[in-house]
């Protein structure tokens, strides 16, 4: 982190600081997001309704590999920002070249562990015979780049973390970017179909890999990555996965709950129902990822001036943060239930019967979206200040606890109908839980700030 970067950390003004932080942040995400929709639009314009089920049954899959580059990016990163603020710098270097060594374990691991446990993972996905061999295509390409997606994703986490915003826009956009040109193609210049999705996924993963090491090794950053810090210290091993759990958990747990939603989506819906919520998922992704920016936007400023015991920028960040996550919340209800049909279209327009599920589905999933917002953000702020436990618990409560119970219960008496539903009501009864600690931590840092 350069010493510029250090001055506004501490002395910027918040609301001046966070839109500065929340644009290269923004769209990162949004190209990030922008690419796995393209992919799906891609593969239901070009190759049909099944495979853009067989890809959606792949996604859970996906997101557990998602989960352990939050392990890691995440731990690493609120730590990294906290020795920061604390002008601790070797310290940070140590987090960085023990995480990157834990990257790459965690990473051969889960590939290997994955190519081993393949078939009955998409079983229990809902992988049918029909939709087997696009899944099965896919997932193979994607689990051979493993360890470029997860190092790439981490580490573009971690700079993002020192302060250098506009450098991890720069990553996406060239990650996103080669992506969104070879997408096309693949898939239909080269008519590699699902396998050209994967193959054009995973090539941008490399290249995100590769420039994320570069900026580690370069004058741009003062925290280097080192040999001498490749050797693993426990406690800094700890340090890191103390506070990456809460983002972990819930990537883990949604991974399940995806598995959950197939299942029953199949059961009660059909295939088509299953490319349905592959649709739904991709736009409220979308609208959480923006959300998500914020949350990167907001991240280095709490957790450096939490280390610096400035509590009154603290909360400041805080609120306002939790302000702008709900008006886009709001603005993002709005648009799911007036143009559902033009959503839908974007990525099928022949199939009429996914047309009709998916349209409905939306409206219904989406019911609760308001809500969302002031949660991912209370989530957000309890990890970045080193409340691991209360992170995870608002994180399991929406995803996990009261969400998994609903999906296999309603349905029963409700049908498909009863799916879409599991959703908001998740989403309303966890917002009346999270508002109670939401109130707590407020007049906690109310009294911190009186006593400074």
């Amino acid at each position: 982190m350069s010493e510029s970067n250090v001055r506004e950390l501490e002395f910027e003004q918040i609301p001046k600081l966070l839109f500065k932080y929340f644009l290269p942040a923004f769209a990162g995400v949004i190209i990030n997001s922008l690419y796995n929709i393209v992919d799906r639009i891609f593969i239901g314009q070009g190759v049909g309704a099944l495979a853009l089920s067989g890809l959606s049954a792949v996604f859970p899959i996906m997101v557990i590999m998602m989960a352990f580059g939050m392990l890691i990016g995440v731990g690493a990163g609120v730590r990294i920002s906290f020795n920061l603020g604390k002008k601790d710098f070797e310290r940070a270097e140590k987090v960085l070249g023990n995480s990157f060594v834990l990257m790459v374990v965690v990473s051969l691991s889960i590939m290997l562990l994955g190519f081993a446990i393949k078939e009955p993972l998409l079983i229990f996905f809902g992988i049918n015979e029909e939709t087997y061999v696009y899944a099965n295509d896919y997932l193979d390409i994607i689990l051979a780049g493993t360890l470029f997606n997860i190092v790439g994703y981490s580490l573009n986490n971690l700079i993002r973390s020192e302060g250098s915003a506009k450098v991890a826009m720069y990553s996406m956009l060239i990650s996103a970017g080669l992506n969104l040109v070879l997408d096309p193609i693949f898939i239909f210049g080269l008519d590699m179909g699902v396998k050209g999705a994967a193959y054009a996924t995973v090539i941008s993963q490399i290249a995100l890999c590769i420039w994320v090491i570069a900026h580690f090794r370069s004058s741009r950053s003062v925290i280097r990555l080192r040999a001498r810090n490749f050797s693993i210290k426990w406690d800094i091993v700890w340090y890191i996965l103390s506070i990456g759990f809460a983002p972990f958990s819930m990537q883990l747990a949604s991974s399940v709950v995806f598995g959950a939603f197939n299942v029953q989506l199949v059961k009660y819906g059909g295939d088509i129902a299953v490319g349905a919520m592959g649709i739904i998922m991709s736009i409220a992704m979308l609208l959480v990822m923006t959300i998500i920016a914020i949350n990167m936007a907001a991240q280095p400023i709490i957790s450096f001036n939490y280390g610096l015991k400035d509590f009154s920028r603290v909360k400041q960040t805080f609120v306002l943060s939790l302000w702008f996550a709900t008006l886009i919340s709001i603005i993002g209800f709005l648009l799911g239930e007036f143009f559902p049909r033009t959503i839908i279209k974007l990525f099928n327009t022949e199939d009429l019967q996914l047309l009709e599920i998916g349209v409905r589905g939306l409206r219904i999933f989406l019911m609760a979206l308001p809500l969302i917002g002031f949660q991912v953000i209370t989530g957000n702020y309890f990890q970045s200040t080193g409340k691991a436990g209360l992170a995870s618990l608002i994180s399991l409560m929406r995803q996990v606890i009261v969400l998994l119970p609903v999906i296999i219960i309603l349905p029963k008496y409700l049908g498909l109908d009863g799916v879409w539903l599991a959703g908001p009501i998740s989403d309303t009864i966890s917002a009346i839980v999270v508002s109670f600690f939401l109130v707590r931590e407020l007049k906690v840092l109310n009294k911190r700030i009186e006593h400074n």
